[in-house]
């Protein structure tokens, strides 16, 4: 049949989307899919058509192919629901490994010297009388001091957070310190994890710990459990209509598994400004530098209620990672949040499979999910979790080696202790050990899993899993080929840590003349029979094979970049970012031969000469070129349609902001020079310049500086208004200088605020007195000074007074004062100051406004 093909889809409109989302709850407007829109697709053959769109905003959008048959105007639909296409921040492509910290624990008992001293006889007497003896805490900066570790030597890319918000400590005090999921505020951080410093406030120091993480590449990650507070938290006091009680007035508490967590209270979401409320406070954190947000027990909070929170949040940073645990939830309830509430990933349950059977049947679902609706992260061991290491350091070993090589995308991640091979269970009451520092440990095995993990091709996005395990036992056999590059990788695990088993497969999947395991460099015999491969693996043995030798050369590479994220990761942003500009000029359309990566190398080679390339309205590039130190300073100015180009030496996170409301926010991406930039997409036009900020936290020497500086983005001429009416709040928050002139070098030149001298140039009359040519100026006339006196009482005309301040076009400037003459009662006075051209004079008239018979005013028949 002859016709045309199209795309009905909401691909590119995030932000139409998001607005629905907003507006349905604040102010009950239906949604009416204002996000959808057909675009056309291209012949591919005689039966085929195609499109090819770019997906460069993060979110979940859906889209199907519709045929219009030629003369008519009713589409043709296939049988079946939507495309789902949910889309991640581009460096989720590989390496998201996690290392869960609990900050408490880096304190004097991190390697379990100070655990006896809680025996003490005399602690448990205190104890049993009911008094609170809390152990010094693990701080922000004891965490700090391990980074190096953590992120250089282990190779971890995202550090998670245990919830860091004040605690119960007395009432409602559960175990030695307190639940940290016991928040008694979710925007505040607990003192106990900060120094006393009269310099640093406890939050000042969370921002500390926040901007080492992001010096050195790494993200951050916290905890925060919004379906319950801890008991007499602020919101008690402050909206007990938000709690849940029963039918008795009993407030509920929530609970899992069987058990009720009985330091708790439950609150209540069919209310929807505690929607807005929540909305708030991942704002807040957001503001303060976290990248994303760990979402204890979510699957209690309602889809809708989370699909406005992250609608909210993505508004302002579009890149926030929203983190499901929904450990106990249904898997259809997380498929709901993942793809209709927009979290981008959720716990995988691998930990909780132990032999084959569970993972034949577990891992294939949990891949395909990862692919098609969010990542799966596995996690050898979390918080909630018996320690590995207490069953053996080999089977922890192996769990480990289980989790990260079967993990997608690198999301795999490990909770602190499990690299010292830690026995003691983390208790969140309490703080266990972590058996720091232990000689007997598996910090190379996780370094050597990481750098895998972070440089092999196999654990990059565009990679299949297959299990082609063929005999019995308990093993598995994982074979990873990643499409694009054609590289395989065979996975062998003994998951019994007691027996050998012998492994096998089909040696059409992965076959050659050398087998090399990556985790120990050794060449692997394997035999042959009956058209399999076999290997016999000692208990507990993990082997990732390659047969290409070239696959050890990455751990070199791996020992030169300790930090920061890996190439291929930099690269997709540089896409995102290329693709970005291109979608500013041409909308959403059919990319068809354009070269991504030929414009993400033509972006970091020179960004403003990429902006340029695509401006097809001129030869401008269309960007303002912001320079760190350069510009910390002065006010940059941004014309309407135009890219602001931040550029720095150092890598760098940027947000644009008015009144402390943030516009945009950007992370330095890195140049081809080895210096940093971000582009700033332009904002939408408004009918009035706006004064905003440009707030940068620059990375230098692993730690960050703080940077603001004033921005104003211009309206497009022909909405120019020039304000000429200034209130005492606008004055007060914007202090002008008048100047006027008389044509002849002779200069008015006055303050805002009538009277005050601000500067050695400040007169009402500062007089030229040559006749024929400029000179220096005289000052004959600095300031006026009046007072109103009425029945004796007098009152001095000053800013205290000033009611306006305005100016019109005639180069006239009036002040507009309300001055009390007692009794509560006052007089409107007008002082208006103008220099009269081609002289060396200037005219004052003053003016009262009459009462006209208005109460508090003075009455004109009285005189002053």
């Amino acid at each position: 049949e002859k016709g045309s093909a199209w795309l009905r889809t909401n691909i590119g409109r995030a932000k139409i989307s998001r607005a629905e989302i907003i507006k349905n709850v604040l102010y009950n407007e239906p949604p009416l899919g204002l996000d959808w829109f057909d675009i056309p697709m291209e012949p591919a053959d005689d039966f085929n058509f195609k499109v090819i769109l770019p997906l460069c905003e993060v979110g979940h959008f859906e889209a199907k192919a519709f045929f219009l048959k030629k003369g008519e105007d009713k589409p043709k639909w296939p049988e079946g629901p939507n495309i789902v296409i949910n889309v991640e921040p581009a460096e989720s492509c590989c390496a998201n490994i996690i290392y869960n910290a609990f900050v408490r624990q880096f304190g004097p008992n991190k390697s379990g010297e100070k655990y006896a001293l809680m025996k003490k006889s005399w602690i448990k007497e205190l104890d049993q009388e009911d008094y609170a003896v809390i152990p010094p805490s693990g701080t922000f900066r004891d965490l700090i001091k391990e980074l190096d570790f953590i992120i250089g030597e282990l190779g971890c890319t995202i550090i998670q957070l245990l919830p860091v918000n004040p605690t119960p400590t007395t009432f409602a005090r559960m175990g030695r310190f307190g639940s940290p999921f016991a928040a008694l505020s979710f925007t505040a951080v607990d003192p106990a994890q900060a120094e006393f410093d009269p310099k640093a406030t406890p939050l000042e120091q969370f921002i500390e710990l926040v901007d080492a993480i992001h010096a050195r590449g790494a993200k951050v990650i916290i905890d925060i459990a919004v379906n319950h507070t801890g008991w007499g938290a602020r919101l008690h006091e402050t909206h007990p209509e938000w709690l849940i009680r029963n039918p008795d007035g009993r407030i509920e508490v929530p609970g899992a598994w069987g058990v009720r967590w009985e330091d708790l209270t439950s609150l209540d979401y069919s209310c929807k400004d505690l929607w807005v409320y929540i909305a708030g406070v991942f704002q807040t954190w957001c503001r303060r530098g976290v990248d994303g947000f760990r979402c204890d027990a979510g699957y209690m909070v309602p889809v809708p209620a989370w699909r406005y929170i992250i609608a909210e949040v993505r508004e302002k940073y579009p890149d926030t990672i929203f983190f499901l645990e929904g450990l106990g939830g249904k898997l259809s309830v997380t498929r709901d949040l993942l793809n209709r509430a927009g979290f981008n990933w959720a716990y995988s349950e691998l930990f909780q499979n132990y032999d084959r059977r569970q993972i034949e049947k577990y891992l294939p679902g949990t891949d395909h999910f990862s692919k098609s609706i969010g990542l799966m992260v596995h996690f050898a061991e979390t918080h909630d979790n018996n320690r590995l290491a207490s069953r053996s350091n080999l089977y922890a070993g192996m769990r480990t080696a289980l989790c990260a090589l079967s993990s997608q995308s690198g999301a795999f991640g490990f909770a602190n202790g499990v690299e010292w091979f830690a026995t003691e269970k983390i208790d969140v009451h309490d703080s266990p050990s972590l058996n720091w520092g232990a000689a007997c440990n598996q910090v190379s095995f996780i370094r050597r899993l990481n750098s895998i993990l972070k440089f092999h091709p196999v654990f990059y996005d565009e990679t299949d899993l297959k299990m082609i395990q063929t005999n019995q036992g308990n093993y598995i056999a994982l074979l990873r080929h990643h499409l694009p590059s054609g590289k395989k990788l065979l996975i062998l695990v003994n998951l019994d840590d007691f027996n050998q088993t012998l492994g096998s497969w089909d040696p059409h999947l992965i076959d050659g003349h050398l087998f090399i395991d990556l985790l120990s460099n050794a060449k692997i015999t394997v035999d042959k029979f009956k058209g399999q491969n076999s290997l016999l693996l000692s208990p507990g043995q993990v082997l990732c094979i390659s047969t290409d030798r070239d696959d050890l050369k990455l751990f070199s590479y791996a020992e030169n970049k300790r930090f920061g994220l890996p190439e291929y990761a930099e690269r997709k942003r540089l896409r995102a970012k290329a693709m970005e500009v291109l979608c500013f000029y041409r909308g959403v359309c059919d990319l068809g031969q354009f070269d991504l990566d030929q414009a993400a190398k033509l972006l970091s080679e020179d960004p403003v000469d990429y902006c340029r390339s695509l401006n097809h309205f001129s030869m401008e590039s269309r960007a303002v070129t912001w320079k760190w130190p350069r510009d910390e300073k002065r006010e940059t100015m941004v014309p309407p349609g135009h890219f602001l180009f931040v550029c720095c030496d150092n890598p760098f996170h940027a947000r644009i902001e008015k009144k402390r409301q943030v516009i945009a926010c950007e992370r330095s991406l890195l140049k081809a020079d080895g210096k940093f930039f971000t582009l700033f997409s332009p904002l939408p036009p408004s009918a009035m310049d706006r004064s905003c900020s440009l707030k940068l936290t620059v990375y230098t020497s692993e730690k960050g500086r703080h940077i603001e500086a004033p921005l104003l983005f211009l309206s497009n001429a022909k909405d120019v208004k020039v304000k000429r009416i200034f209130s005492r709040t606008d004055l007060m928050q914007n202090p002008l200088v008048i100047l006027d002139t008389n044509g002849r070098g002779g200069m008015l030149r006055a303050q805002s605020f009538w009277g005050e001298l601000k500067s050695r140039y400040d007169a009402l009359l500062a007089a030229n007195l040559s006749q024929t040519y400029p000179e220096d100026r005289w000052i004959m006339f600095a300031r006026c000074r009046g007072w109103v006196v009425f029945q004796g009482y007098s009152q001095e005309i000053s800013f205290d007074c000033l009611n306006k301040f305005s100016f019109d076009y005639n180069l006239a400037s009036s002040w507009r004062f309300h001055i009390p003459v007692g009794q509560g009662e006052h007089i409107v006075l007008t002082v208006k100051v103008q220099m009269l051209d081609g002289e060396n004079a200037v005219k004052i008239l003053f003016f009262r406004h009459p009462a006209k018979e208005k109460t508090k005013k003075l009455d004109d028949s009285k005189d002053v």
